[in-house]
């Protein structure tokens, strides 16, 4: 195994590059029910699986983090909420399909947060196409294993319902 001084590449970034992104996904509760929202037909990832709000911080733009997921759920959702703190980590690998990557992949290392809603009239007159939504439900928590989430979703799930109410 070389060492670190030798400076060679991991797995990963010997084969291509990857670039590192942060999100935040929220999971807002309200009367034992949970906001999920559901990925269009036009997802190139998940279509028609379901997720909870939340996105990539916008570097330049998002200098706080309870103001990135502040405003990716007002976005998606037309809420405002107060964030509550990380309950779960987790990352992903994508493709990565920006104009300047050939064959790259985006690392997203992700933080989950339970939200209190502030408002509770959802509407989609914020949302981007680009986040390639159509739905959304209020979902009973126990009525939460019968939606196809979107798989790496699905432990960040497990960890929330094992959160004290």
């Amino acid at each position: 195994m070389p060492s670190v001084e030798t400076g060679s590449a991991g797995f990963l970034t010997a084969s291509s590059p990857v670039r590192l992104q942060f999100a935040q996904k929220a999971f807002i509760v309200a009367a034992g029910r949970l906001l999920l929202v559901r990925k269009a037909a036009s997802d190139p990832f998940h279509p028609g699986r379901w997720e909870v709000p939340g996105g990539r911080l916008e570097v330049e733009d998002d200098l706080d983090l309870d103001d990135h997921i502040r405003r990716e759920v007002w976005e998606e959702v037309g809420l405002k909420v107060d964030p509550g703190p990380p309950f779960h980590l987790w990352q992903w690998f994508m493709a990565d399909r920006s104009p300047a990557a050939r064959e790259g992949l985006i690392r997203v290392v992700a933080a989950a947060r339970r939200c209190h809603p502030l408002t509770f009239d959802v509407g989609f007159g914020n949302r981007d196409e680009s986040d390639h939504l159509d739905g959304c439900a209020w979902v009973p928590l126990h009525e939460l294993g019968a939606y196809e989430l979107i798989p790496s979703l699905r432990p960040v799930m497990r960890a929330f319902l094992r959160l004290p109410c």
